[in-house]
């Protein structure tokens, strides 16, 4: 458990400075009293990112797994936000159903998908973590998914200034529930990995396919530390 600690302050760390570029490009793109959807929020890091540099109208979390949900709940109560926020226990998908997450030890890894046993990238990760049995890696939780359309639709939302995405692999099946909002959204930003330690059943061309149709643009594009991962931001060429 402090290996896993050690490894995370490490990568916070490095992740300041990709942070800091992402927040360059929205001061420079968005004005204040931001409505921000956070889907994948884990402990709340991104909340906490745009509380410190942005005014914040509206905020609304998405965290799946019950284990990162009460630290979440948590942390969301030290912020003492001062405006209108909503955090879902809930996934984010393409339908509405029951399913199970994968929470895992190293917990921003925790998953929907499932894992490929078979990946070096895996093992690799397996070995600097020193878990040496795959089951103490993670461990299977019911959960439930409802899509973006269903949720907006039930809130009356008007208006989502960005729609930040971390779902580890689940990317694509988020967007795919925004049939009916997507011209709604200003900002879609996500991040992708191009490891093969999850199984995703698509790829990146996939995810920019899906938005192209619904009308947004590539407008940044970023590589992350120390892993096979880039962030993107698309922006609605409508608004």
């Amino acid at each position: 458990m402090h290996l896993i600690k050690l490894i995370r302050s490490i990568l916070n760390f490095f992740d300041f400075f990709q942070q800091k570029k992402i927040i360059k490009f929205f001061k420079h793109s968005l004005k204040n009293d931001l409505t921000l959807f956070d889907v994948g929020s884990h402990y709340g890091e991104t909340v906490k990112l745009f509380f410190n540099n942005f005014k914040i109208k509206d905020l609304h979390c998405f965290e799946a797994s019950p284990l990162n949900f009460k630290i979440l709940s948590t942390n969301i109560k030290k912020y003492n936000l001062n405006f209108n926020h909503e955090i879902n226990n809930i996934g984010i998908g393409s339908r509405s159903h029951d399913t199970f997450i994968n929470h895992t030890e190293e917990s921003s890894s925790s998953t929907i998908n499932q894992f490929n046993f078979d990946s070096k990238y895996f093992q690799k990760k397996l070995k600097i973590l020193n878990i040496k049995e795959i089951n103490k890696f993670y461990k299977k939780i019911p959960i439930k998914i409802i899509t973006l359309d269903e949720y907006i639709s039930k809130k009356k939302i008007r208006n989502i200034d960005i729609l930040k995405i971390d779902t580890e692999g689940f990317e694509l099946n988020v967007i795919k529930g925004l049939t009916l909002n997507h011209k709604i959204i200003k900002f879609i930003y996500f991040e992708h990995h191009y490891d093969d330690m999850i199984r995703k059943n698509y790829t990146f061309s996939d995810i920019n396919f899906v938005l192209k149709n619904y009308g947004f643009k590539k407008v940044y594009k970023s590589k992350m530390y120390f892993r096979k991962s880039f962030e993107y931001i698309y922006k609605n060429s409508f608004i």
